[in-house]
């Protein structure tokens, strides 16, 4: 798992359908990228939930979410709109796994990401980086301290 300092592999991947965002074009903005293992699990749905419900204290820190598992552009399309999800989900897809390979966080053995969260800097930069327990919800505190430190800088 890539760690504080490392700089950010950059990636493009599908937000929606029609829809690609690519994390270099995102330089200047402090970004949160949550790895996740699958929509429509209990404790994954929780978790976009609860980023869902923070995200005006994200934004307070000049950050944007962005969910990534290997489900598909329709997968997240269907399951964002279910949820009401108000920031992207982005489908590390085909080829599978790919972004999440370089972000350490790819679970060979389950064929999907491992539940990781990454605060990158203004700069490209990973400024913290936590794996949790696939079956525990990491909350939003660690992302939260991590934006709050980036402004003390």
């Amino acid at each position: 798992m890539l760690k504080k300092g490392e700089r950010a592999p950059d990636f493009t991947l599908y937000a929606t359908p029609d829809q690609k965002i690519v994390l270099s074009e995102l330089k200047g903005k402090n970004v949160i990228l949550a790895f996740y293992p699958a929509d429509w699990s209990p404790v994954c749905s929780d978790q976009m939930v609860l980023y869902n419900e923070t995200l005006k204290y994200f934004s307070k820190h000049d950050a944007m979410l962005l969910g990534i598992s290997v489900d598909s552009k329709w997968c997240h399309l269907a399951f964002s709109q279910s949820r009401n999800l108000h920031f992207p989900l982005l489908a590390d897809f085909e080829p599978k796994g790919e972004v999440s390979k370089k972000y350490g966080v790819y679970d060979d053995e389950e064929g999907e990401c491992k539940r990781a969260l990454f605060v990158i800097d203004k700069e490209g930069r990973i400024a913290w980086s936590y794996l949790s327990p696939t079956a525990i919800n990491p909350g939003a505190d660690g992302i939260l301290d991590a934006l709050e430190s980036l402004k003390k800088k």
